[in-house]
């Protein structure tokens, strides 16, 4: 089962009926999308992407670089994307204290409302407004503690050059 996109479709109020339509796509071929039992092509997986704002990199992630997911995996370094909304659509890594399939879709202040949600947020939106790269070190109120984080954030561009969104790298700081 493909749980993270069951969510993500409820999460928007839509029907599987709703998300097959959007994608220009057949309702029985969506299910079996959602349910695992067959893999979406690259154009389905983007039609279906472009249909519920997120990367169609999710449909993919258990297929990722065994390398990037063995050194990444567990370490102080979590690497996300985000659309113009600020909202997540792609997310590895992330800090124990959250869930990346329930992330996505999500804005930092809609996950966990304080003032590093807001600063990242705000990094994000000075990618945007400007088009430049930003980084900074944010403070974020955790479980284990307050953690310092050095924050890289570029944009992302689509085919004509235009900013799409965000892409973040976040290091945990030993302060």
């Amino acid at each position: 089962m493909r749980d993270w996109l069951i969510q993500l479709r409820k999460s928007k109020n839509f029907t599987q009926q709703q998300v097959a339509d959007g994608a220009h796509i057949d309702r029985a071929y969506y299910a079996q999308i959602e349910s695992a039992t067959r893999n979406p092509s690259m154009t389905v997986a983007s039609q279906i992407a472009n249909f519920l704002n997120i990367n169609p990199s999710l449909f993919f992630s258990e297929h990722l670089s065994e390398p990037f997911i063995v050194a990444l995996t567990n370490s102080p370094i979590v690497v996300a994307h985000c659309d113009l909304e600020l909202r997540y659509t792609w997310i590895f890594n992330p800090h124990p204290d959250f869930n990346a399939v329930l992330i996505i879709g999500k804005s930092d202040v809609q996950i966990d409302d304080n003032d590093g949600a807001k600063g990242l947020m705000n990094l994000k939106r000075e990618v945007i407004a400007t088009g430049n790269s930003v980084r900074r070190q944010i403070t974020f109120p955790l479980t284990t503690g307050k953690k310092v984080y050095d924050v890289y954030g570029q944009p992302i561009y689509n085919q004509k050059k235009e900013v799409i969104g965000v892409a973040t790298v976040s290091t945990e700081l030993q302060i």
